[in-house]
Protein backbone atom coordinates (compact mmCIF):
# COMPACT_ATOMS: atom_id res chain seq x y z
CA UNK A 1 0.00 0.00 0.00
CA UNK A 2 1.43 3.37 -1.03
CA UNK A 3 1.84 6.46 1.08
CA UNK A 4 -1.44 8.17 1.99
CA UNK A 5 -2.03 11.87 2.55
CA UNK A 6 -4.92 13.66 4.17
CA UNK A 7 -7.60 14.69 1.69
CA UNK A 8 -8.56 18.33 1.32
CA UNK A 9 -6.44 21.42 1.76
CA UNK A 10 -4.07 21.77 4.71
CA UNK A 11 -0.89 23.87 4.85
CA UNK A 12 2.24 21.76 4.49
CA UNK A 13 4.80 21.18 7.20
CA UNK A 14 8.35 20.01 6.59
CA UNK A 15 7.07 16.46 7.20
CA UNK A 16 3.86 16.51 5.17
CA UNK A 17 5.53 18.10 2.15
CA UNK A 18 7.77 15.02 1.95
CA UNK A 19 4.72 12.78 2.20
CA UNK A 20 3.16 14.80 -0.61
CA UNK A 21 6.14 14.13 -2.89
CA UNK A 22 6.08 10.43 -1.96
CA UNK A 23 2.34 10.25 -2.70
CA UNK A 24 2.93 11.66 -6.17
CA UNK A 25 5.80 9.21 -6.74
CA UNK A 26 8.38 11.93 -7.20
CA UNK A 27 10.30 10.83 -4.14
CA UNK A 28 11.14 7.32 -2.95
CA UNK A 29 12.43 7.92 0.54
CA UNK A 30 14.97 5.12 0.76
CA UNK A 31 17.42 7.54 2.37
CA UNK A 32 17.03 10.66 4.50
CA UNK A 33 15.84 13.87 2.90
CA UNK A 34 16.72 17.43 3.73
CA UNK A 35 13.73 19.80 3.92
CA UNK A 36 13.81 23.54 4.45
CA UNK A 37 11.07 26.16 4.33
CA UNK A 38 12.66 28.90 2.23
CA UNK A 39 9.79 31.20 1.30
CA UNK A 40 10.17 34.87 2.15
CA UNK A 41 7.21 36.08 0.11
CA UNK A 42 3.89 37.43 1.26
CA UNK A 43 1.44 34.90 -0.13
CA UNK A 44 2.87 31.36 -0.07
CA UNK A 45 4.90 28.63 1.55
CA UNK A 46 7.98 27.48 -0.40
CA UNK A 47 9.92 24.32 0.49
CA UNK A 48 13.24 23.00 -0.76
CA UNK A 49 13.39 19.20 -0.60
CA UNK A 50 16.54 17.23 -1.42
CA UNK A 51 17.12 13.49 -1.42
CA UNK A 52 20.41 13.05 0.44
CA UNK A 53 21.37 9.84 -1.35
CA UNK A 54 20.69 10.81 -4.97
CA UNK A 55 21.01 14.58 -4.65
CA UNK A 56 17.75 15.00 -6.55
CA UNK A 57 15.84 18.08 -5.39
CA UNK A 58 12.56 19.88 -5.83
CA UNK A 59 10.89 23.18 -5.02
CA UNK A 60 7.35 22.87 -3.67
CA UNK A 61 5.29 26.04 -3.61
CA UNK A 62 1.94 26.03 -1.82
CA UNK A 63 -0.55 28.87 -1.84
CA UNK A 64 -2.07 30.02 1.43
CA UNK A 65 -5.76 30.97 1.60
CA UNK A 66 -4.79 34.44 2.81
CA UNK A 67 -2.04 37.01 2.40
CA UNK A 68 0.76 35.93 4.74
CA UNK A 69 1.96 39.52 5.11
CA UNK A 70 -1.40 40.55 6.62
CA UNK A 71 -2.96 37.38 7.97
CA UNK A 72 -6.32 35.65 7.71
CA UNK A 73 -8.15 39.00 7.54
CA UNK A 74 -7.02 39.21 3.89
CA UNK A 75 -8.44 36.03 2.26
CA UNK A 76 -7.23 34.95 -1.18
CA UNK A 77 -8.36 32.26 -3.60
CA UNK A 78 -6.26 29.11 -3.79
CA UNK A 79 -6.94 29.00 -7.54
CA UNK A 80 -4.01 31.38 -7.98
CA UNK A 81 -1.79 28.32 -7.55
CA UNK A 82 -3.34 26.77 -10.66
CA UNK A 83 -2.94 30.05 -12.53
CA UNK A 84 0.72 30.25 -11.59
CA UNK A 85 1.35 26.64 -12.63
CA UNK A 86 -0.39 27.10 -15.98
CA UNK A 87 1.41 30.40 -16.62
CA UNK A 88 4.76 28.71 -15.95
CA UNK A 89 3.86 25.90 -18.34
CA UNK A 90 2.72 28.38 -20.96
CA UNK A 91 5.99 30.32 -20.70
CA UNK A 92 8.04 27.13 -20.74
CA UNK A 93 6.33 26.02 -23.94
CA UNK A 94 7.24 29.34 -25.58
CA UNK A 95 10.67 30.06 -24.06
CA UNK A 96 11.89 26.93 -22.25
CA UNK A 97 15.31 28.43 -21.55
CA UNK A 98 13.81 31.18 -19.40
CA UNK A 99 11.17 29.35 -17.34
CA UNK A 100 11.54 26.57 -14.74
CA UNK A 101 10.18 23.10 -15.39
CA UNK A 102 6.88 22.30 -13.65
CA UNK A 103 6.76 18.63 -12.60
CA UNK A 104 3.20 18.60 -11.30
CA UNK A 105 0.39 20.69 -9.91
CA UNK A 106 -2.10 19.48 -7.27
CA UNK A 107 -5.19 21.70 -7.24
CA UNK A 108 -6.58 20.22 -4.02
CA UNK A 109 -3.40 21.07 -2.12
CA UNK A 110 -2.86 24.30 -4.11
CA UNK A 111 0.72 23.13 -4.60
CA UNK A 112 3.16 23.09 -7.51
CA UNK A 113 6.36 21.07 -7.72
CA UNK A 114 9.00 22.62 -9.93
CA UNK A 115 12.65 22.67 -10.89
CA UNK A 116 15.11 23.54 -8.15
CA UNK A 117 16.99 26.74 -9.00
CA UNK A 118 19.08 26.86 -5.83
CA UNK A 119 22.29 27.31 -7.80
CA UNK A 120 20.90 30.58 -9.19
CA UNK A 121 20.85 34.00 -7.50
CA UNK A 122 17.79 36.21 -7.09
CA UNK A 123 18.45 39.10 -9.46
CA UNK A 124 17.64 41.78 -6.89
CA UNK A 125 20.27 40.44 -4.51
CA UNK A 126 22.82 40.12 -7.30
CA UNK A 127 22.29 43.74 -8.33
CA UNK A 128 22.65 44.93 -4.74
CA UNK A 129 25.99 43.10 -4.62
CA UNK A 130 27.08 44.78 -7.85
CA UNK A 131 27.20 41.67 -10.02
CA UNK A 132 27.07 41.82 -13.80
CA UNK A 133 24.96 39.38 -15.81
CA UNK A 134 25.99 39.65 -19.47
CA UNK A 135 23.00 37.73 -20.87
CA UNK A 136 20.31 39.20 -18.60
CA UNK A 137 18.93 41.92 -20.88
CA UNK A 138 18.91 39.75 -24.00
CA UNK A 139 17.18 36.95 -22.11
CA UNK A 140 14.52 39.19 -20.56
CA UNK A 141 13.85 40.99 -23.84
CA UNK A 142 13.47 37.66 -25.64
CA UNK A 143 11.17 36.30 -22.93
CA UNK A 144 8.97 39.40 -23.11
CA UNK A 145 8.71 39.35 -26.89
CA UNK A 146 7.75 35.69 -27.12
CA UNK A 147 5.34 35.56 -24.19
CA UNK A 148 3.58 38.79 -25.14
CA UNK A 149 3.40 38.15 -28.90
CA UNK A 150 2.36 34.50 -28.84
CA UNK A 151 -0.43 35.05 -26.29
CA UNK A 152 -1.84 38.08 -28.15
CA UNK A 153 -4.46 38.26 -30.90
CA UNK A 154 -1.62 38.76 -33.37
CA UNK A 155 0.38 35.67 -32.48
CA UNK A 156 -2.35 33.33 -31.28
CA UNK A 157 -5.36 34.37 -33.33
CA UNK A 158 -8.40 36.05 -31.83
CA UNK A 159 -10.49 32.93 -31.11
CA UNK A 160 -7.58 31.00 -29.57
CA UNK A 161 -6.64 33.99 -27.47
CA UNK A 162 -10.17 34.24 -26.07
CA UNK A 163 -10.10 30.55 -25.17
CA UNK A 164 -6.76 30.94 -23.37
CA UNK A 165 -7.95 34.06 -21.55
CA UNK A 166 -10.77 32.05 -19.92
CA UNK A 167 -8.19 30.12 -17.89
CA UNK A 168 -6.52 33.24 -16.53
CA UNK A 169 -9.28 35.21 -14.85
CA UNK A 170 -7.46 36.30 -11.69
CA UNK A 171 -9.62 38.82 -9.79
CA UNK A 172 -8.04 38.41 -6.34
CA UNK A 173 -4.48 39.03 -7.46
CA UNK A 174 -5.52 41.72 -9.94
CA UNK A 175 -7.32 43.39 -7.04
CA UNK A 176 -4.05 43.52 -5.11
CA UNK A 177 -2.29 45.19 -8.04
CA UNK A 178 -5.16 47.61 -8.60
CA UNK A 179 -4.99 48.68 -4.95
CA UNK A 180 -1.26 48.65 -4.27
CA UNK A 181 -0.02 50.02 -7.62
CA UNK A 182 -2.82 52.23 -8.92
CA UNK A 183 -4.89 53.36 -5.92
CA UNK A 184 -3.40 53.32 -2.43
CA UNK A 185 -0.16 55.24 -3.10
CA UNK A 186 -2.16 58.13 -4.51
CA UNK A 187 -4.22 58.94 -1.43
CA UNK A 188 -3.89 58.58 2.32
CA UNK A 189 -4.53 54.82 2.37
CA UNK A 190 -3.94 52.78 5.51
CA UNK A 191 -1.63 50.36 3.66
CA UNK A 192 0.87 53.08 2.73
CA UNK A 193 4.22 53.16 4.52
CA UNK A 194 6.85 55.82 4.01
CA UNK A 195 9.49 57.86 5.76
CA UNK A 196 7.78 60.66 7.68
CA UNK A 197 10.24 63.22 6.30
CA UNK A 198 8.84 62.37 2.88
CA UNK A 199 5.30 63.43 3.81
CA UNK A 200 5.37 66.86 2.16
CA UNK A 201 6.46 65.31 -1.14
CA UNK A 202 3.82 62.59 -0.86
CA UNK A 203 1.03 65.02 -0.04
CA UNK A 204 2.09 67.13 -3.00
CA UNK A 205 1.38 64.14 -5.24
CA UNK A 206 -1.99 63.56 -3.58
CA UNK A 207 -3.00 67.16 -4.26
CA UNK A 208 -1.91 67.32 -7.92
CA UNK A 209 -5.11 66.79 -9.93
CA UNK A 210 -3.38 66.70 -13.32
CA UNK A 211 -1.01 64.02 -12.07
CA UNK A 212 -3.81 61.97 -10.49
CA UNK A 213 -5.76 62.13 -13.75
CA UNK A 214 -2.83 60.54 -15.58
CA UNK A 215 -2.59 57.83 -12.91
CA UNK A 216 -6.31 57.17 -13.40
CA UNK A 217 -5.70 56.81 -17.13
CA UNK A 218 -2.99 54.23 -16.51
CA UNK A 219 -5.23 52.37 -14.08
CA UNK A 220 -7.95 52.34 -16.76
CA UNK A 221 -5.48 50.74 -19.17
CA UNK A 222 -4.59 48.09 -16.60
CA UNK A 223 -8.28 47.36 -16.01
CA UNK A 224 -9.35 47.21 -19.63
CA UNK A 225 -6.46 46.30 -21.96
CA UNK A 226 -6.47 42.53 -22.34
CA UNK A 227 -3.66 42.48 -24.89
CA UNK A 228 -1.63 39.46 -23.80
CA UNK A 229 -1.07 36.98 -21.01
CA UNK A 230 1.23 38.95 -18.73
CA UNK A 231 3.37 37.79 -15.82
CA UNK A 232 1.82 40.53 -13.69
CA UNK A 233 4.63 40.95 -11.14
CA UNK A 234 7.87 41.03 -13.09
CA UNK A 235 10.21 42.67 -10.58
CA UNK A 236 13.85 41.78 -9.97
CA UNK A 237 12.84 39.44 -7.14
CA UNK A 238 10.98 37.30 -9.70
CA UNK A 239 14.09 36.39 -11.67
CA UNK A 240 16.73 33.79 -10.88
CA UNK A 241 20.01 34.38 -12.69
CA UNK A 242 23.51 33.15 -13.36
CA UNK A 243 26.04 34.82 -15.63
CA UNK A 244 24.60 32.96 -18.62
CA UNK A 245 21.08 31.91 -17.64
CA UNK A 246 17.83 33.59 -16.62
CA UNK A 247 14.72 31.93 -15.17
CA UNK A 248 11.54 33.91 -14.58
CA UNK A 249 9.39 32.66 -11.71
CA UNK A 250 6.32 33.53 -9.62
CA UNK A 251 3.67 34.41 -12.25
CA UNK A 252 0.78 33.99 -9.81
CA UNK A 253 -0.43 37.48 -10.77
CA UNK A 254 -0.75 36.35 -14.41
CA UNK A 255 -3.82 37.49 -16.34
CA UNK A 256 -4.76 39.01 -19.67
CA UNK A 257 -3.61 42.60 -19.34
CA UNK A 258 -1.67 45.39 -21.08
CA UNK A 259 1.52 44.20 -22.78
CA UNK A 260 3.44 47.18 -21.42
CA UNK A 261 2.86 46.24 -17.80
CA UNK A 262 5.55 43.55 -17.58
CA UNK A 263 8.05 45.71 -19.43
CA UNK A 264 7.27 48.69 -17.19
CA UNK A 265 7.59 46.60 -14.03
CA UNK A 266 11.02 45.31 -15.00
CA UNK A 267 12.52 48.63 -16.07
CA UNK A 268 11.03 50.30 -12.98
CA UNK A 269 12.93 47.92 -10.74
CA UNK A 270 16.12 48.52 -12.67
CA UNK A 271 15.49 52.27 -12.23
CA UNK A 272 15.13 51.78 -8.46
CA UNK A 273 18.44 49.93 -8.49
CA UNK A 274 19.99 52.84 -10.42
CA UNK A 275 18.69 55.37 -7.88
CA UNK A 276 20.09 53.36 -4.97
CA UNK A 277 23.63 53.03 -6.35
CA UNK A 278 25.00 55.99 -4.42
CA UNK A 279 24.36 54.02 -1.22
CA UNK A 280 25.81 50.70 -2.39
CA UNK A 281 28.82 51.58 -4.57
CA UNK A 282 31.92 53.64 -4.02
CA UNK A 283 32.39 56.63 -6.33
CA UNK A 284 34.95 54.62 -8.29
CA UNK A 285 32.54 51.69 -8.76
CA UNK A 286 29.35 53.67 -9.29
CA UNK A 287 29.99 55.06 -12.76
CA UNK A 288 30.74 51.68 -14.29
CA UNK A 289 27.82 49.95 -12.63
CA UNK A 290 25.38 52.69 -13.62
CA UNK A 291 26.55 52.26 -17.20
CA UNK A 292 25.77 48.54 -16.91
CA UNK A 293 22.26 49.17 -15.51
CA UNK A 294 21.47 51.78 -18.15
CA UNK A 295 22.67 49.26 -20.72
CA UNK A 296 20.35 46.58 -19.33
CA UNK A 297 17.38 48.93 -19.63
CA UNK A 298 18.24 49.92 -23.19
CA UNK A 299 18.95 46.39 -24.35
CA UNK A 300 15.79 44.91 -22.81
CA UNK A 301 13.61 47.25 -24.85
CA UNK A 302 15.70 46.96 -28.03
CA UNK A 303 15.74 43.15 -27.89
CA UNK A 304 12.03 43.08 -27.13
CA UNK A 305 11.22 45.38 -30.04
CA UNK A 306 13.45 43.67 -32.62
CA UNK A 307 12.29 40.20 -31.59
CA UNK A 308 8.62 41.25 -31.56
CA UNK A 309 9.06 42.69 -35.06
CA UNK A 310 10.61 39.44 -36.24
CA UNK A 311 7.83 37.34 -34.73
CA UNK A 312 5.24 39.66 -36.30
CA UNK A 313 6.84 39.22 -39.72
CA UNK A 314 6.97 35.43 -39.48
CA UNK A 315 3.99 34.44 -37.32
CA UNK A 316 1.21 37.02 -37.63
CA UNK A 317 -2.09 35.14 -37.36
CA UNK A 318 -4.14 34.73 -40.52
CA UNK A 319 -7.12 36.63 -39.11
CA UNK A 320 -4.85 39.65 -38.53
CA UNK A 321 -2.97 39.72 -41.84
CA UNK A 322 -4.68 42.95 -42.80
CA UNK A 323 -3.16 44.50 -39.61
CA UNK A 324 0.41 44.15 -40.87
CA UNK A 325 0.84 47.93 -41.14
CA UNK A 326 -0.27 48.46 -37.54
CA UNK A 327 2.98 47.20 -35.98
CA UNK A 328 4.69 50.56 -35.48
CA UNK A 329 1.63 52.05 -33.80
CA UNK A 330 1.22 48.97 -31.60
CA UNK A 331 4.83 49.04 -30.43
CA UNK A 332 4.62 52.77 -29.70
CA UNK A 333 1.46 52.18 -27.64
CA UNK A 334 3.21 49.40 -25.69
CA UNK A 335 6.22 51.66 -25.13
CA UNK A 336 4.14 54.58 -23.80
CA UNK A 337 2.29 52.22 -21.47
CA UNK A 338 5.60 50.75 -20.29
CA UNK A 339 6.91 54.20 -19.34
CA UNK A 340 3.74 55.11 -17.44
CA UNK A 341 3.52 51.78 -15.64
CA UNK A 342 7.19 52.14 -14.73
CA UNK A 343 6.38 55.44 -13.03
CA UNK A 344 3.50 53.91 -11.06
CA UNK A 345 5.70 51.01 -9.93
CA UNK A 346 8.49 53.35 -8.81
CA UNK A 347 6.08 55.41 -6.70
CA UNK A 348 4.35 52.33 -5.30
CA UNK A 349 7.67 50.86 -4.15
CA UNK A 350 8.55 54.13 -2.42
CA UNK A 351 5.40 55.03 -0.49
CA UNK A 352 3.08 52.03 -0.75
CA UNK A 353 3.05 48.59 0.84
CA UNK A 354 6.13 46.41 0.18
CA UNK A 355 9.26 48.43 -0.61
CA UNK A 356 12.46 47.25 -2.30
CA UNK A 357 15.49 45.87 -0.52
CA UNK A 358 18.02 48.09 -2.29
CA UNK A 359 16.43 51.18 -0.77
CA UNK A 360 15.26 49.72 2.54
CA UNK A 361 18.81 48.56 3.37
CA UNK A 362 20.31 52.05 3.04
CA UNK A 363 21.60 52.74 6.54
CA UNK A 364 22.19 56.49 6.29
CA UNK A 365 18.77 58.17 6.81
CA UNK A 366 19.76 61.25 4.82
CA UNK A 367 20.92 59.21 1.84
CA UNK A 368 17.80 57.03 2.01
CA UNK A 369 15.53 60.08 2.09
CA UNK A 370 17.38 61.63 -0.85
CA UNK A 371 16.95 58.42 -2.88
CA UNK A 372 13.24 58.24 -2.01
CA UNK A 373 12.72 61.87 -3.07
CA UNK A 374 14.40 61.13 -6.38
CA UNK A 375 12.17 58.09 -6.83
CA UNK A 376 9.02 60.18 -6.38
CA UNK A 377 10.34 62.84 -8.74
CA UNK A 378 11.18 60.25 -11.38
CA UNK A 379 7.91 58.35 -11.01
CA UNK A 380 5.87 61.53 -11.41
CA UNK A 381 7.94 62.64 -14.41
CA UNK A 382 7.48 59.33 -16.19
CA UNK A 383 3.73 59.31 -15.63
CA UNK A 384 3.20 62.90 -16.77
CA UNK A 385 5.65 62.88 -19.70
CA UNK A 386 5.17 59.32 -20.96
CA UNK A 387 3.59 60.40 -24.25
CA UNK A 388 6.53 62.69 -24.97
CA UNK A 389 9.16 60.04 -24.18
CA UNK A 390 9.34 58.36 -27.56
CA UNK A 391 12.48 56.24 -27.29
CA UNK A 392 14.33 54.19 -24.73
CA UNK A 393 17.18 56.72 -24.96
CA UNK A 394 14.78 59.46 -23.83
CA UNK A 395 13.67 57.23 -20.93
CA UNK A 396 17.32 56.88 -19.88
CA UNK A 397 17.74 60.63 -20.19
CA UNK A 398 14.77 61.16 -17.86
CA UNK A 399 16.43 58.99 -15.21
CA UNK A 400 19.78 60.76 -15.61
CA UNK A 401 18.08 64.13 -15.13
CA UNK A 402 16.88 62.97 -11.71
CA UNK A 403 20.03 61.31 -10.39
Amino acid sequence: MGIQITSGYTPFTTETVVQFLEYHKLLDRTAPVHVKEIGDGNLNYVFHVQHKKTGQSWIVKQALPYAKVVGESWPLTLDRSRIESEALKQAHALVPDFSPIVYLHDSEKAATVMEDLSTYTILRKGLIEGRIYPELARNVGTYLAHTLFFTSDYGLGSANKKELAKRFSNPDLCGITESLVFSDPFYNAESNAFTEELRADVESLWEDDDFLTEVASLKHSFLTKGEALIHGDLHTGSLFVTESSTKIIDPEFAFYGPAGFDIGAFIANIALSILSQEAHRSEEEKEGYLAYLFGVTTEVWNVFESTFRSLWADHLSEDNRYSRGYLDALLQSIFVDSIGFSGCKIIRRTIGLAHVEEIETITDPKVKLAVEKKALTLGKKLILDRKNITSIEQYIKAIKEVI
